[in-house]
């Protein structure tokens, strides 16, 4: 199963961040060539939600980039963005049967083969590795190896590591088969003004290693 999953950064949104702030975080982060927005939000204002997440899918269609859910497929198929499910966040073959063959689905796979395994035989779009390094948005997840970037290639699906990750650690992952680097402090914490030249960073560094 193909989609159109650009290779290098894939921010997520800081959940802490009002909407207008969001809004801007992602617009930088866009114009600095990044191609996949993953909108995470754990609040119960779901017409906030809402919202945001339609406000987002007009900026992403704006900068042709990918608008992925985190953790909720009627949010993603009412707004028409794909969706990202951790593991105890629902079915991966109920989600592509209600979004369709061709919105992108993600699987948390943390640190198993045998996770990754199954999401594939579900119909994923792609698997998502880690934390391969401590971070604030989940200081107790257990580490993943970096190994486990080059076992994951068997599956011939784009692989998304998580986890920590910064301009400074992000190419080790990228040599050893990530697909993408999730981020969400290394863009997110940021002044407005410096994350353009950030996300730029990570895209030039990923394609230096592409090369």
């Amino acid at each position: 199963m193909t989609h159109s999953f650009a290779k290098g950064l894939y921010l997520i949104t800081d959940h802490n961040l009002e909407t207008a702030k969001l809004l801007s975080v992602v617009e930088a982060a866009l114009k600095g060539q990044t191609k996949i927005i993953q909108y995470r939000d754990k609040s119960t204002d779901s017409q906030k939600r809402l919202n945001e997440a339609q406000a987002l899918k007009h900026l992403c269609d704006v900068y042709n980039a990918t608008l992925i859910i985190n953790d909720d497929v009627a949010l993603a198929e009412a707004v028409g963005a794909g969706v990202h499910l951790g593991r105890g966040d629902g079915s991966i073959a109920a989600a592509r049967q209600r979004l369709g063959k061709d919105k992108i689905i993600g699987a948390t796979c943390h640190n198993s083969l045998t996770f990754a395994q199954q999401a594939a035989d579900e119909g994923a779009s792609y698997l998502a590795f880690g934390a391969f390094f401590p971070s604030a948005t989940k200081p107790n997840a257990a580490l993943a190896d970096v190994g486990i970037l080059q076992s994951a290639q068997q599956f011939n699906l784009p692989i998304v590591a998580i986890g920590g990750i910064t301009l400074e650690n992000a190419a080790p992952l990228m040599k050893a088969g990530a697909h993408c680097v999730a981020v969400v402090h290394d863009i997110c914490a940021l002044p407005i003004a410096n994350i353009q030249q950030r996300a730029n960073a990570y895209h030039e560094l990923l394609t230096a290693l592409a090369s």
